[in-house]
Formats: structure tokens, sequence, C-alpha cells
């Protein structure tokens, strides 16, 4: 590995979206001998992710130092006016708070960005970008400056910004799919990284969030549908971890002495126990009133709701939405707004009491939004739930009279995330030597010190409203 001297102060971050501390630190870390160099050259830690950790906010809180409320998205879908149907799906324009590359293109810095969410539709920024899964296809206009996208097509054919029906039952196809992805997302960083001008580097890789989503189950004996000693993917996971390594480590070669790097997650990934439906609990308990009970699990948005006499209603996903059918704030509300706050502490304690199918607690949680945030911007949920502390997740789906599930409501699913996420830093003159021991792991890190931390490299002041606040390196360090 060669070390290049420079003048010039360069960030790299490299982002592997919902790669997990127990993995990476733990079980797996004598098999990623790159990440490992990383690790015992600087800083690492748990990273504590945002409420709720999923990807759609978490990577924009992290490169703006601001929470969901103050955002105004709560999760990849968000209720955009008080109606019953109307969810839009957060993109690039729901962001208005500057980004790390804004702040830096603002100071003459240059940035080449690849792959974070949301970075769709794209934004002009100082440098070159590539944006993230959201992107409707290649046919799409992907890139900045626009004239890049015909050179990525022309280095990789069709760029993959994502894999598409990733919840399924074809493994193999998916397996393909996943290492054809991330190759060539790597194809075309080390690309820019050689062709353009760059003080800040940033890439986020999804293929390790889809691996797990599609893979837990094989690896986990713990797992309600683990397939079994010597099932044929038990070792998918592991393999792509290795394989992801070795990317790192070529991606390392362009980070001189004076480039510091930050491998980071915005969430970890933990095994799923199952499914819990939402709103079939809350129309057994009577705050969701039907027109008609579907003869066979459905949909919300195909049940016919009887709105004038529904307090409450939920939205599915790896943690689940409560909104209440508010007097004066919903079309057909039900709820008098001098009961709101009652009947949300109501729904709290229950929906903590909710166990598993044999009523054994399971470590749910529930949160307010304002006790979440700063402030709350756009429609926030009611409630914010998290079964089994996101051992379980939340399904939309009503029929049949079964709270629980094994199965995933929206298609093969092994796993939901977790509340940390990963950080390693070093500087690259700290790569460039040998160390015999890594400092211990740095306890309290948060999602929303990374862009201070950042920034902090470039000599650039936090902005005030900025919630995170520089890493700092221990004041000793095993060398």
């Amino acid at each position: 590995m060669l070390f290049r001297t420079s003048p010039k102060r360069k960030v790299m971050v490299i982002g592997l979206d919902c790669a997990d501390p127990e993995l990476v630190f733990g079980r797996w870390l004598n098999d990623l001998p790159n990440i490992k160099r990383v690790l015992d050259a600087g800083v690492h830690g748990k990273l504590r992710s945002i409420t709720p950790p999923i990807t759609v906010p978490a990577w924009m809180c992290m490169m703006t130092s601001r929470d969901p409320g103050e955002l105004g998205i709560y999760g990849f879908r968000n209720r955009s006016e008080y109606g019953y149907d109307k969810l839009s799906v957060a993109n690039s324009a729901s962001i208005h708070e500057d980004t790390v590359w804004d702040i830096l293109g603002r100071e003459g810095k240059d940035s080449i960005i690849i792959g974070v969410p949301p970075t769709y539709p794209v934004k002009p920024v100082r440098g070159s970008l590539i944006s993230c899964f959201l992107t409707p296809g290649s046919q799409s206009q992907f890139t900045y400056p626009h004239d890049l996208r015909p050179e990525v097509q022309r280095l990789v054919g069709d760029y993959m910004v994502d894999v598409k029906g990733f919840r399924t039952d074809k493994k193999q196809w998916l397996l393909s799919q996943i290492y054809e992805m991330t190759t060539k997302r790597l194809t075309v960083a080390k690309h820019l990284l050689k062709t353009r001008p760059w003080d800040f580097f940033m890439m986020v890789e999804m293929g390790t969030d889809r691996i797990h989503h599609g893979f837990w189950q094989f690896m986990d004996p713990q797992h309600v549908l683990y397939a079994g000693e010597g099932n044929p993917f038990g070792d998918a996971i592991h393999e792509y971890y290795k394989y992801v390594d070795s990317l790192i480590g070529e991606l390392l070669e362009f980070a001189d002495t004076n480039t510091r790097v930050l491998i980071v997650s915005d969430h970890g990934a933990k095994r799923m126990d199952g499914a819990i439906a939402l709103n079939e609990w809350l129309v057994q308990k009577g705050y969701l009133t039907l027109k008609r009970y579907p003869t066979e699990p459905t949909r919300f948005d195909e049940l016919e709701i009887d709105w004038p006499r529904t307090k409450a209603w939920g939205e599915g996903g790896y943690y689940g939405r409560v909104c209440l059918n508010i007097e004066g704030r919903e079309p057909q509300g039900a709820v008098p707004r001098n009961e709101y706050d009652g009947l949300r502490r109501k729904l709290k304690e229950e929906l903590e009491a909710l166990g598993d199918e044999e009523g054994r607690s399971i470590g749910t949680h529930v949160v307010l939004s304002e006790e979440a945030y700063k402030e709350t911007r756009n429609i926030a949920p009611d409630l914010s739930v998290f079964f089994g502390d996101l051992y379980w997740r939340s399904s939309g789906m009503v029929g049949g009279g079964k709270i629980h599930s094994k199965e995933n409501d929206t298609g093969p699913d092994g796993a939901n995330h977790n509340w940390d996420g990963i950080l390693l830093m070093a500087e690259g003159k700290d790569l460039a030597r040998s160390r015999t021991m890594a400092a211990p792991p740095v306890q309290g890190m948060r999602l929303y010190d990374v862009s201070p931390t950042i920034l902090e490299a470039f000599k650039i002041s936090r902005f005030p409203q900025m919630q995170g606040r520089p890493i700092q390196w221990p004041l000793a360090r095993a060398v």
C-alpha cells in the first residue's frame, strides 16, 4: 500500500448502509484486514443512530447534523397532508438544510458524492455527484454534471442504483445482483477518484443492507426461519463483507498521508423475529373501525374504513407509525382535541404491553415525536412504535384475525434495523504505520457527530444549529 504525502487536506468517507458493529468489530474483524487497518490506526466504536434508524432519513441526518423532526422526514414515506391516503416518498427535494458538501463547496472545496440517500433528483454540487437508490433507473438523469452520466454508462454499462425487488425467494439471483451492483459502484468510485479533483469524497454502498435483509435467516441459528447448518447461503453475508473489505482496500489507495478516512454506517442490523399487524391490533382494540372486515389479509389502502368511527390507524414498516384521527385536523376526525394527549398515552401503554403470541414481553417501546426531536416540521407520526426493540417489524395488513406473523408482509425479509451503526476513523499518516494494539472503542458517539467531525478536519467550525460535536481523538492511543 503506497502512501503519498500531500499538503492538501482531504476527507474520505466510506458508507456501508446497515453495517453492523457486532459483525465488523466482533466476529469477523480478523477477516476484514482493510477495515482492521483503519480500526488499529485510529478511533472506532458504535455510532448511535437516529429515531427511527431508517436509511431515509438517517444519511441526511448524518450529513446535516439535524434530526428527522428538523428535516421534516420521518421515514421513506411520509404523510404529505392531513388526509387518509396521501403518502409521499422523501427525496432530495425534501431536504432544505445544508449538507457537508454544500458547506465545503462554499469554501471552495471539491466533492465527489456517490449514492448518498437521498440525492435524487440531483442538485448542483461543486464537483461530481451520482444519485442514490431512490433513482428510478439508469435512464433517469442520475449525475451532476449531466455529462457525467454517459461517462458512467461507458464505464460500467447499466449503472445499478439498487437491487430492484430484493425481497425475493430467488436467492442466487439476489446474491449475484448485489455483487454486480457493488462492483459497478466501486468501479465508478475509483474512476472518479482518478479523474476528478476532490477534497471530500463520500460514497454509500447499499449492498450491505440488501444482503442482510435477504440472507440473515441463513446465517443466524437464533432466527425463527433459520435454514439449518450447512445451508447453501450460510456464509453469504460473511463472504460479501470480505469482498467489500477488499474493495475498501482499493479505495484506501487514494488516501494520502493528509487524508482523514472514515468508515461509517447509518444503523446496524438484527434478526427479525416476526411482524406485528398494527392495524389488526387497532381493529381488535376498537380504535380502527371497518365497514366490512376482509375475508383474507388485506393491505390498508384496500380496506373499507368507517372514518367517523375510527380513532387511530397505522403504517407498517421496520417500525410502526400510528396516526390519530383528530377533530378539525383530519377530514373526518373522531377524537376531540382535548382527548388527544390522553389517547396517545393510553395507546403507548397498551402497545408497550403487547407481547408475543404467548403474551411474553418483547420489549416494545413507543416514542412521542415531541420527545424525540428538537422540533417537528411537516407531519410527524403521533406515535412511533418499535416492536420488540426492532426484533419485530410492523405490518399494516388486516384480515385473518392474527396479530403475530413469522413472515414479512412486503416480501421475504430476514433482518430488521438496529440502533447502532459503526464508525472507524484514522489519519492517512497513521494508516502508513503499523500498530500492535488498537485503542479501546470510543463510547457515546452519535450519528449527528459525523458532519462536525468532517468540518473540523478542514478547520471549519460546526454551525450552531448542528446537534453533533466533533469526535475527539483519544489522548493516548496504542502505537
